[in-house]
């Protein structure tokens, strides 16, 4: 069971066992002599629900996250797929560049005649030995 809203239901010696869901609620329902066998079906998600000589055996423990809603394969790689198409035009000028300028002098800045190398992006003078 994914996610199920029951309203104005009547359960009637009914056996649960093994439910996990994460949206499932029972509004206005009532359970008579049902068994609640390993699940998830804690008491808020009884609004206004009569439970009547009922038992609830071995209830799941833990934070019971259900990530199924909201994420799936395809999306999670449609965000990554758009997430390198925002980058892509800045790696085709940098590429651009260092074909046109060259690679040590993109990464190294230009050596003038005294020994000494220019960093253009940080605008100091660093001294070459």
């Amino acid at each position: 069971m994914k996610s199920v809203t029951f309203e104005d239901s009547l359960f009637e010696e009914c056996y649960f066992e093994d439910i996990t869901s994460s949206n499932t609620f029972f509004k206005n329902c009532t359970f008579i002599s049902t068994v609640f066998y390993n699940t998830d079906l804690f008491e808020y998600k009884f609004i206004n629900s009569r439970v009547v000589n009922s038992t609830f055996l071995h209830n799941k423990e833990g934070c019971q996250l259900d990530f199924s809603d909201d994420n799936n394969a395809y999306m999670i790689y449609f965000v990554s797929f758009l997430g390198t198409l925002a980058v892509l035009p800045g790696n085709i000028v940098s590429a651009l560049l260092m074909d046109k300028i060259g690679r040590l002098r993109m990464l190294g800045g230009q050596r003038d005649g005294l020994g000494l190398l220019e960093v253009p992006s940080a605008q100091t003078r660093l001294l070459i030995f």
